[in-house]
């Protein structure tokens, strides 16, 4: 499944959920436990639409990116001659990188 697929059945349970906290409050009557679990299925149902929203936005941008270009990998060719060796070797007096000036001591 996919994730709107995914988000579109906990919508659907989510409201399911507020219709059966509606008639338990019916049935129970109004108090403060019944709105407590009426407001958390509320929230609840509010907090997956947000989701979706963004689920959905997420998409829209990543499908965007895609069609543009901008999300295309380029293929760095690195080549099997080996490398120049004078890369490797302290000319003009260079440190070595970490490990200090070459003919010093530390105190």
């Amino acid at each position: 499944m996919s994730v709107h697929e995914d988000l579109a059945i906990a919508q659907a349970c989510a409201d399911d959920l507020c219709r059966t906290v509606g008639r338990l409050e019916q049935q129970v009557g109004p108090g403060l436990d019944v709105r407590r679990v009426r407001t958390d299925a509320d929230h609840l149902r509010e907090s997956i639409a947000l989701l979706r929203d963004a689920a959905a936005q997420a998409g829209t941008a990543a499908t965007a990116a895609t069609s543009t270009g901008s999300r295309t990998t380029e293929q760095v060719v690195i080549p099997d001659a080996p490398y120049d060796s004078s890369l490797w070797t302290n000319t003009d007096g260079l440190d070595d990188e970490g490990l200090g000036a070459q003919g010093r001591h530390a105190p």
